[in-house]
């Protein structure tokens, strides 16, 4: 059996890629299983989904502990204690990064004991797409290069999903295209041994039975939501060309999160310690006075803000 774990960041298709992943898998045989795992709050945030793939019946369930492969849509999430990323990988396990950047700078000049391959994926969705959010074809893609599954299902099982999902024939199509080349572009990395990644044992735990009053929620407490800065979840940022500007307020009430206030001259100011990249300011500007720009990724491009 191999195992995939792909972590990503609400938005960018990291789920829609685990069931490509899957369906392609079954197109060319074999047994497949796919399941997400995120939170309340999804846009922006960490997120995680499974894939497992293998000739015989998969009995096991629930999240892949210790991954054969991990795909990560945004380097910041490797810096990110909540994203996990890091949770189970093995000297063997092989791992893919979506960045520009090189191997030292996403690593922050460390070690990591695996195989690692690199791809700007949303590079090729903003060259080839047009857009610069959902990459779960391009994610798909690699994950089937990586794995053996052959390019005809990949292209089939993309054209299933995002069908689902209501897309366009003609935006399909420009996803199969750009998948085809994120295929053809990638050097894989090989494999565990086996590919056992759920081999390692895990020893079950006795569960402990507490008060339910530890889990009541304190709804007297104060606010705490300032404490947990979500800017490193951005991977678009908004930014603003002043001279465009009317003042019109539109970003500040429409804003989700409350990050935008205004100056005395009617001018937007953004908080991006806690501006989450939903860019919804962006798309309610009406003079375009607010654009998107890619954000640095790594963790210590964030501190250097």
């Amino acid at each position: 059996m191999v195992a995939v774990r792909f972590h990503g960041r609400g938005g960018q298709g990291a789920k829609t890629a685990s069931r490509i992943l899957g369906t392609a898998a079954f197109l060319s045989g074999f047994q497949a299983q796919d399941a997400p795992i995120y939170g309340a709050e999804r846009r922006g945030a960490p997120v995680a989904a499974f894939t497992r793939i293998a000739r015989r019946p998969i009995r096991e369930r629930g999240v892949i502990a210790h991954p054969d492969l991990v795909v990560v849509a945004d380097a910041s999430l490797i810096s990110d204690p909540t994203a996990h990323v890091m949770d189970g990988i093995r000297s063997d396990t092989a791992v893919f990064v979506n960045s520009p950047l090189s191997k030292s700078q996403v690593w922050e000049g460390g070690s990591f004991p695996g195989p690692i391959m690199m791809l700007d994926l949303t590079g090729v969705a903003l060259e080839r797409l047009g857009k610069r959010e959902a990459i779960s074809a391009l994610l798909g893609a690699v994950a089937a290069r990586v794995v053996g599954v052959d390019e005809a299902s990949l292209r089939g099982a993309i054209g299933r999903e995002l069908t689902d999902l209501g897309v366009s024939a003609e935006a399909i199509e420009r996803n199969q295209a750009a998948a085809d080349f994120c295929y053809r572009s990638l050097t894989p990395a090989p494999l565990p041994a086996g590919s056992a990644g759920q081999g390692a044992k895990t020893r079950l735990q006795t569960p402990v039975y507490e008060s339910p009053t530890l889990g009541t929620a304190h709804i007297g407490a104060s606010a705490n939501s300032v404490l947990r800065e979500t800017g490193g979840w951005r991977t678009f940022r908004p930014v603003l060309i002043p001279n465009k500007c009317n003042g019109c307020w539109l970003c500040f009430a429409f804003c989700p999160d409350g990050v935008i206030a205004m100056t005395a001259e009617d001018k937007p100011v953004i908080d991006y310690d806690h501006c989450k990249g939903c860019q919804i300011c962006v798309q309610e500007c009406p003079t375009h006075a607010l654009v998107a720009e890619r954000e640095q990724e790594g963790a210590a491009a964030w501190r250097a803000k």
